[in-house]
């Protein structure tokens, strides 16, 4: 049975930091990317930042470069989020998501966790 259980989000205040969590199950969890990817009230779905397999490459969205960053511990199973330097306009609902693409295939097998949320209010 596949699980990604998200922790980590709570209200902090404005220039604060949080660390989220990813924990991962019932699949390889080395071969699929890893994405966060987060929702505000009234807003749609939007990528925070993804990293590869292996770890060898990240991308943030521009709203995020310099302040966020993504990790993962394959030994863990496990995907981490460190924000830093938080705004208001971060609140949202923060997803972490696991996909992988069968090579020549193209089969996507595509997970999501229930969601954390994250408030940044003073």
């Amino acid at each position: 049975q596949v699980q990604l259980v998200e922790s980590g989000g709570g209200l902090v205040q404005p220039g604060g930091s949080l660390r989220l969590s990813c924990a991962a199950s019932g699949f390889t969890f080395s071969r699929y990317s890893m994405n966060w990817y987060r929702q505000a009230p009234g807003k749609e779905r939007e990528l925070v930042a993804a990293i590869t397999s292996l770890g060898g490459s990240t991308n943030y969205a521009d709203s995020v470069k310099g302040r966020f960053t993504i990790s993962r511990d394959n030994a863990k199973n496990t995907v981490y989020l460190q924000m830093d330097s938080l705004k208001p306009e971060d609140t949202a609902v923060y997803y972490c998501n696991a996909r992988y693409t069968i090579p020549m295939s193209g089969a996507l097998f595509d997970y999501w966790g229930q969601g954390t949320q994250v408030t940044v209010s003073s």
